[in-house]
């Protein structure tokens, strides 16, 4: 016997909310197989499908699947109940084979369906409504920001692409000011124009909105807008509030290869400085000299964790591996070998064992393996 399909979408996507991609894929398979042709609940399952199999990795599938549903509903003009609205155009964008031009014409496919949404729903006032116009501004933003970072990288070439981050950011800051995106997308802007205290003044605003809150807050921007936070704020020399960012990371995941580097080169920066970081051990009476020591001693650890977490996980970035390996070493002939255990299990070898680790078979590397 079919079940209903909409039950069925129901009960996947409580799945796929709890982790179960695997499972909710059946359930919402079969609701697609089974709702009426043409109808909304088709057109819920074909995103849903769509959004799990980008959750399996399988995203050739997910874009088939995304693709099915622009068909079914080319401008986004079909409310969000009932299986329409902007959703899919900005997977499209972010799933695009050719990047660049395509994503852009996908971003403004997206943009275009909020800013109808968002009309609306100015148009009609209400609590629930309000909760739903800030979602959509949020999406709009990150869009318009979307498609800032594409002209910023892919169509930096083009003769217009400063012109059209201006307007992108514009238009986006007049849409919601207060989110931390797009002021980190403002200050990326004000950055490759070489407008650095400008760029200074956005990350400020753009940390001070959320730095204070629980990581559960919607607010709190995501991993890899942290991450990209911390490049930022780096770039324009705040490397004190870059350390408090990638602190809060490694709180987050303690198994992130790049927090650990950018840890230890904000460290190594805030040494070059003769400053440590804020609640450090070493008083800011003490001499510039201690302060240097102090944070290259903290700069090695966190790049030694992040160089042992490199091997483990066969982490494949080798320019992050030789930057740290160099500040390592570095590091070494001013302060002295590191004796702890774990060096002295290396022995002597530790910069060649990082230098092999993928794809050799060295003892120092199946010693970490198997810890």
């Amino acid at each position: 016997m079919n079940q209903d399909p909409a039950k069925l979408l129901d009960q996947a996507i409580i799945l796929l909310q709890t982790g179960q991609a695997d499972g909710a894929l059946g359930l919402a398979q079969e609701a697609l197989d089974n709702a009426p042709a043409n109808s909304s609940t088709q057109l819920s399952a074909l995103n849903l499908v769509a959004e799990i199999y980008v959750e399996l990795g399988e995203i050739d599938v997910a874009r088939e699947h995304f693709i099915r549903a622009v068909e079914m509903d080319p401008t986004g003009a079909i409310p969000d109940s009932q299986g329409g609205g902007a959703e899919k155009f900005l997977w499209l964008a972010q799933l695009s084979e050719n990047g660049g031009s395509d994503s852009v014409q996908w971003f403004e496919k997206g943009v275009s369906s909020l800013r109808n949404s968002i009309q609306q729903l100015e148009n009609n006032p209400g609590p629930q409504e309000a909760i739903e116009l800030e979602e959509k501004k949020r999406k709009m933003v990150n869009a318009l920001c979307g498609v800032a970072e594409i002209y910023m990288t892919d169509l930096s070439w083009e003769e217009d692409a400063e012109g059209r981050c201006e307007s992108l950011i514009t238009e986006a800051l007049s849409v919601n000011s207060n989110i931390p995106e797009v002021l980190q997308t403002l200050a990326s802007i004000r950055i490759s124009q070489l407008r650095t205290d400008e760029a200074r003044t956005a990350l400020t605003r753009s940390l001070d909105l959320w730095k204070d809150l629980p990581p559960e807050d919607s607010l709190v921007p995501d991993f890899a807008t942290k991450i990209s936070l911390s490049r930022l704020l780096m770039e324009v020399a705040m490397e004190l509030e870059a350390l408090e960012v990638l602190e809060r990371l490694i709180l987050e995941d303690d198994q992130s290869v790049e927090a650990w580097y950018l840890g230890g080169w904000c460290l190594y920066l805030l040494a070059e400085k003769q400053q440590t970081p804020k609640d450090t051990e070493v008083e800011a009476s003490e001499s510039p000299e201690s302060r240097r020591q102090a944070s290259l001693v903290a700069s090695r650890e966190w790049l030694k964790q992040g160089l042992s977490l490199y091997g483990i996980l066969q982490y494949e970035d080798e320019r992050l591996r030789d930057h740290a390996n160099e500040l390592v070493q570095e590091m070494n002939k001013e302060l002295g070998e590191d004796m702890e255990d774990d060096e002295a299990e290396d022995g002597e070898d530790g910069e060649e064992e990082w230098d092999d680790d993928i794809g050799s078979e060295s003892d120092g590397d199946q010693e970490m393996a198997d810890s």
